[in-house]
């Protein structure tokens, strides 16, 4: 009966013990429920954020359709009137008489400020909350890293304007600047455009031109050219010096109102060699053409009057006599002939 007893208990707390198992899986499962929910709900909430945010702007855009309309018909207006403006201080300028590269600056700066102000005006418009203060401020921030970054840029831009405002240095001019030399054919706002004889074009910086000594040889119309003459050491100086003053100045390049210079200039090597100095005009082509007749011109008055113009040689002078050997073979030779 004690075993029987012992036994019915046991089954009692086996059966006991499964329902309390039974009873506590639920619970577990009505846990995982709640959390599943929560992610899918927090997915949605991100997803519906960005609609809201992509709303927002589609109406704020819409908002602003009055405003970028009126600022597309100012940007119109302020294109027409850079134009019309630019073309008229560009007239001004020409009709001032003013060179042609003011002409050009002036209507580049009347299109580059109406241009500023326009956008300025464009974008207060647009975005109503940015006052013009603002944006002055702004921009002088970001002209200052501009500035830094592209400073050789604005040296030639500023030397470009220096350059066009002063009164040397023409279109037209024949300059040397630091071995660079030509015609300038063009000043533009960065860099200037020189022709050399060659017909090549050579693109210098306006800063280059600006900061180094130039050298002008067209500033005037006539300008002076000068050559060595060298006859030998047994002519007459005073003969010599009258002869290729008067070849000189019956040249038909060389210009009648200004004087001829010819002066002796120094003991050479193997003649005396006179400075002849003549003035003709400015320009390359006049330099070459009078310079070619003048020195025809000095060579045959020369030869006609017997006056030598000595090759380089050299004069030994031995302390002692010197015996001439004769070889024997080239007698032999020379009999034999």
């Amino acid at each position: 009966m004690q075993d029987s007893g012992a036994g019915a208990q046991t089954a009692a707390q086996a059966g006991r013990q499964l329902q309390e198992q039974a009873t506590a899986a639920p619970p577990a499962a009505s846990e995982a429920a709640p959390a599943v929910t929560e992610t899918v709900v927090g997915k949605f909430g991100v997803f519906e954020t960005l609609t809201n945010e992509l709303v927002e702007m589609a109406r704020s855009l819409i908002q602003l359709l009055p405003n970028i309309v009126i600022a597309i018909v100012v940007l119109a207006i302020v294109g027409v009137l850079a134009k019309n403006l630019s073309a008229l201080a560009g007239r001004a300028a020409e009709r001032a008489g003013r060179r042609r590269s003011l002409a050009d600056l002036a209507r580049t700066l009347t299109k580059v400020i109406v241009w500023v102000f326009g956008i300025l005006l464009v974008m207060t418009i647009v975005f109503p909350s940015m006052t013009l203060g603002s944006i002055i401020a702004a921009l002088g921030v970001g002209t200052l890293a501009i500035g830094f970054a592209f400073q050789d840029i604005f040296e030639n831009f500023l030397a470009g304007i220096l350059l066009m405002v002063r009164e040397k240095m023409r279109v037209g001019d024949y300059i040397i600047c630091q071995g660079v030399e030509g015609e300038v054919t063009h000043i533009s706002l960065r860099e200037t455009y020189l022709r050399r004889p060659s017909n090549e074009t050579t693109v210098v910086p306006n800063s280059f031109l600006f900061k180094n000594p130039m050298e002008i040889l067209t500033d005037a119309d006539i300008r002076r050219h000068e050559i060595i003459v060298g006859v030998s050491y047994d002519t007459d100086a005073d003969m010599a010096q009258s002869l290729i003053q008067k070849t000189v100045e019956g040249c038909e390049k060389v210009l009648d109102d200004q004087p001829v210079d010819v002066f002796a200039r120094e003991f050479g090597a193997s003649s005396i060699d006179y400075t002849v100095r003549w003035w003709s005009g400015s320009k390359i082509a006049d330099m070459h053409r009078s310079r070619d007749e003048v020195i025809r011109r000095i060579k045959r008055a020369l030869d006609d009057a017997g006056v030598e113009i000595p090759f380089p040689y050299q004069t030994l002078t031995f302390k002692e006599p010197l015996s001439i050997r004769r070889d024997r073979n080239s007698g032999e030779e020379a009999d034999a002939a």
